[in-house]
């Protein structure tokens, strides 16, 4: 996005509680990469819009994401999963310092086993939102696929990945693979018979799924 439309985007943003700052300083010191101002303010309005009652995220990081869905819909019961365990134990801190834990469930495990033990408890969400390992974003969907209701939404971000998947002969050594997963995800996203996509050139990209 252009850097002076971006500016004027985020100087037209609600203003944050103090919290909000807290954790986007926290994510800025220990370099941990959540959605930027524009893409995460989308995303709330997505939540206020729609109104899911329970929502799963893949990729918690430290807590910032689900923290912002939950002040867009208090209601709403949020699952989260992260494998990292030091981003898992701040993103916990963050939910307590909060007082969000009866709202939000975060769960230390790989998204790709734990998406599978989900589904044999047969739980069901409004929303998915997709926001981990890159090159998984597929397979991430698939398993989530039993866990949607129907009419529910998946929102998959940075699917434009800093513009590189509009480089055709894109040879950047070290994200030339991810790049390529991103570009055949898209494809295969947009051309997806169970569902409608639309991808938006908000934030990093997000795509929003429709299960039709």
């Amino acid at each position: 996005m252009d850097e002076m439309l971006n500016n004027y985007l985020v100087k037209h943003l609600p203003k944050k509680e103090d919290w909000v700052n807290e954790i986007e300083s926290q994510a800025k010191v220990d370099h941990v990469p959540i959605m930027d101002p524009v893409g995460i303010n989308f995303l709330m309005q997505l939540i206020r819009l729609n109104k899911p009652d329970n929502i799963l995220e893949i990729g918690t990081a430290i807590g910032y994401s689900a923290l912002r869905m939950n002040e867009a819909n208090p209601d709403a019961r949020i699952t989260t999963i992260e494998r990292d365990e030091i981003r898992y134990g701040q993103a916990v801190e963050n939910v307590k310092n909060q007082q969000k834990e009866n709202m939000i469930e975060i769960i230390h495990g790989d998204a790709l086993e734990e998406l599978t033990k989900l589904v044999d408890e047969k739980r069901k969400y409004n929303c998915i939102f997709i926001d981990a390992a890159k090159g998984q974003y597929k397979k991430f969907f698939e398993l989530s696929l039993p866990l949607l209701k129907e009419n529910g939404i998946v929102i998959s971000d940075n699917v434009l990945f800093r513009g590189y998947v509009l480089e055709p002969n894109f040879e950047h050594k070290r994200y030339k693979k991810m790049v390529e997963k991103i570009k055949e995800y898209n494809e295969w996203l947009v051309n997806h018979p169970g569902f409608i996509t639309t991808i938006l050139p908000i934030g990093d990209g997000i795509a929003i799924s429709y299960k039709k």
